[in-house]
């Protein structure tokens, strides 16, 4: 497609919401409009949004003053897969069916001509099937997990990581005061990625990620090292994905035909609980939870998503669809959507990170 035939963009939010969705859809907006003098229809609530036709047009005053918000003006959800959409109930089950057909006629009615998908793996898997069918789908990497492997990192996680290394440095006083071991339980699904980064920012005793394994024993003889060289206090972060020693995963929610809607959650618990029944250690558990979704997004994420927004519009009026804008050695390129969701970024347990944070002391419990 031609440059010159495009004349609406649509964008849309989807998957969790993370600090720096404003300043993307800021980008798209304000590009569009000054550089290439086109409207940009925003979809709300997600993929939802194309199924039920809810949408606006996007204009100067809806993103003026949203730079430095959290959240999405546009709404967003991590369920209405237009591949997999709730098409009724039989003897009160959810039945499933593929209206993607719908979808495409839905954005047709809208006149979007590109239409610019900003989420993470899951949302981006469908932006490149709807792209296959023949919709021009320009993708934007968007998590906090930093678990998309096509770029050096995802805007959210910076804001992220330092709402989780901010909560280290608070529990540090209590533990020092109270002689106690304080476990911090921090997102990330099951890539270690902020849990490995805040830990080594705050300065943790212990870091727990899925992709090493750890057995009780090696925290214990963690802390009583600690404790024999006069430290009566550690610190442990523990990932949400993190593998428990007898090889499961703790859910708050487990959704057996859709991983996706699965919700990980209180593994710290079950940790601080052993701990303290095994070892008599005194422990107390801090699960950070939504808190590291939220808040002011940092001055590197407003950076990150003003470029990736940027980029995103210059891809769709290239006429360079299926691809995903990314961040590599500091530079904005592109690769396509569909390597982009190939392989899941985890944290290498014999990489430099690993390695630095042992060096000076840190255990993973291995």
């Amino acid at each position: 497609m031609s440059t010159s035939k495009i004349k609406r963009l649509g964008i849309l939010t989807g998957g969790g919401d993370c600090p720096g969705l404003n300043a993307v859809i800021r980008a798209v907006a304000k590009t569009a409009f000054n550089r290439y003098n086109i409207e940009v229809l925003g979809i709300t609530n997600g993929f939802r949004g194309i199924m039920e036709n809810e949408h606006f047009l996007l204009n100067d005053s809806h993103v003026s003053g949203i730079l430095h918000r959290g959240g999405t003006i546009l709404g967003t959800t991590n369920r209405d897969n237009p591949f997999r959409y709730p098409v009724g109930t039989e003897n009160g089950t959810t039945v499933w069916g593929d209206v993607s057909d719908q979808a495409m006629a839905n954005l047709k009615k809208m006149e979007i001509e590109a239409l610019i998908v900003v989420g993470g793996d899951g949302s981006l898997i469908i932006g490149n099937e709807l792209y296959k069918k023949g919709i021009p789908v320009v993708g934007i990497p968007k998590t906090i997990d930093n678990d998309l492997s096509a770029t050096d990192i995802t805007f959210g996680f910076d804001t992220a990581l330092n709402t989780a290394t901010d909560a280290i440095d608070k529990l540090h006083t209590t533990a020092e005061s109270h002689h106690r071991a304080m476990i911090l339980e921090v997102m990330g699904r099951n890539a270690g990625w902020i849990a490995l980064h805040s830990g080594m920012a705050g300065g943790a005793d212990v870091i727990l990620i899925p992709e090493i394994p750890f057995t009780y024993d090696s925290i214990y003889n963690k802390i009583s090292d600690r404790q024999n060289r006069g430290k009566k206090f550690s610190i442990i972060v523990v990932a949400e994905g993190a593998t428990l020693p007898d090889g499961d995963l703790v859910y708050q929610k487990e959704v057996i035909d859709n991983p996706h809607h699965s919700k990980l959650g209180g593994v710290a618990d079950i940790v601080g609980s052993e701990i303290q029944k095994q070892f008599g250690v005194e422990t107390r558990v801090t699960v950070l939870g939504h808190l590291q979704r939220g808040g002011t997004p940092t001055p590197f994420d407003r950076i990150l998503g003003t470029r990736f927004g940027v980029k995103a519009v210059e891809l769709a009026m290239a006429g360079e669809f299926g691809k995903m804008v990314c961040l590599c050695s500091g530079a904005i390129q592109s690769v396509s959507m569909e390597d982009a969701v190939a392989v899941q970024k985890l944290v290498r347990a014999d990489g430099e990170l690993v390695r630095a944070a042992k060096s000076v002391g840190t255990s993973f419990g291995d």
